[in-house]
């Protein structure tokens, strides 16, 4: 209760203004699913241009991207009804609506589209076990779960399991920016330090020396390792309500100091991956308080999360059906259909599921005196992937 009041003071004092209105979240939506569309696109339509190809697979930041605006939305929408009753079990409900009714039907129809044999992400194929914990949100937490049912899943893994503590790090540190500061300093030292060399050599042996690339791969994306970003972009939320301050700058360079030496000692490669996450850090807070514009870019971002469900499953119908030999205009040309397909889905799922799914959000946590002025249209664009 301590961190609401901290919370609802530091709102009346200072305002949402840089968030008070979603049009720039939006944007970073928008840019972001653009860039995780190219990576993809990039990968079943290649242009044999190396620049171009290159260019188009940094596309793998739009994942970044989303984590940081999904922190600073989440404290937006916490800030906002800091004087709820129940606000995590609200919480809990309108994230859950909002993420897991796309994400059920995905499952089903990624299985008939892949199936469920070996693969690069599931040596062993996929059994009940992959199918029930993706179902759960817990594939995140074991190798071979993890992008073997739904494409892209890892990062969904990685959104929820920020929505189930989220309540209890905000409740606990209110506005207080310097302690997700630290916190994230922490987790990455005992991610790079600790948990990925014992998680490494474990599940190097479970699945054998031949799958070692792909223990690292799962490691590297695993909640432990992208939890940090989402803690910057709560501090991110802060600074950029409250101003920023010279003690911000500092941490951050003890936190680039301390990830340089562990990187080091331990041979991690985690080191540079933070380096880029600041980078983007700095360029979404850069976007908000410039108040970036942009209406196509709008309409992306707000249908980020089902073009993100989608896309794998739209590139893979355009590949069998594609004209074209590998090279420039081709994937400029798969690139537009892919947008335009994956874009056209989103429209239709928002009004088959995600509308009704929100209104049902809507409905559950409005049923008491303090109704929520945030409708249900407003919560879903602020949702962004999740």
């Amino acid at each position: 209760m301590q961190g609401q009041a901290r919370l609802a003071a530091g709102r009346t004092e200072q305002g949402t203004a840089p968030f008070g209105r979603s049009h720039t979240l939006d944007v970073l939506r928008g840019l972001a699913i653009a860039g995780v569309m190219a990576i993809h696109v990039s990968q079943s339509f290649p242009s044999n241009i190396r620049a171009v190809d290159f260019a188009f697979m940094c596309g793998w930041t739009g994942v970044n991207v989303f984590y940081f605006v999904s922190a600073m939305t989440m404290c937006l929408m916490w800030t906002q009804r800091s004087e709820e009753t129940n606000p995590a079990g609200k919480f809990y409900i309108r994230r859950a609506l909002r993420i897991a009714p796309l994400f059920w039907l995905a499952i089903p129809a990624y299985l008939v589209i892949n199936g469920t044999g070996p693969s690069d992400n599931a040596p062993n194929g996929i059994g009940a076990l992959q199918v029930i914990l993706t179902a759960t949100f817990l594939h995140g937490f074991w190798p071979d779960s993890v992008n073997s049912v739904v494409p892209g899943d890892w990062s969904i893994a990685a959104e929820m399991t920020f929505y189930l503590i989220f309540p209890l790090l905000i409740t606990a540190f209110g506005s207080r920016r310097h302690l997700y500061l630290a916190l994230a300093i922490a987790l990455h030292l005992v991610n790079v330090c600790l948990f990925k060399p014992w998680a490494l050599a474990l599940f190097s042996v479970y699945y054998g020396p031949a799958h070692e690339a792909f223990v690292w791969t799962t490691l590297h994306i695993s909640f432990l390792n992208q939890l940090p970003v989402f803690l910057v972009g709560c501090a991110l939320f802060f600074s950029l309500r409250d101003g920023f301050a010279r003690s911000d700058a500092a941490i951050v360079a003890v936190f680039i100091a301390l990830s340089f030496v562990a990187d080091r000692a331990t041979g991690s490669h985690e080191f540079n991956y933070l380096m880029i996450n600041l980078v983007l850090g700095a360029l979404v807070a850069g976007c908000i308080r410039l108040a970036i514009r942009s209406r196509p870019l709008e309409a992306l971002g707000r249908n980020s999360y089902s073009m993100y469900l989608s896309h794998f499953a739209v590139i893979h119908g355009v590949r069998q059906v594609w004209p074209l030999a590998d090279g420039l205009v081709s994937l400029l040309i798969a690139y537009v259909v892919t947008a335009t397909l994956s874009y056209l889905v989103a429209r239709a799922t928002w009004h088959l599921i995600e509308r009704r799914a929100q209104d049902l959000a809507h409905r559950l946590t409005s049923a008491a005196p303090d109704r929520s002025s945030v409708r249900p249209t407003l919560a879903a664009n602020a949702a962004g992937l999740p």
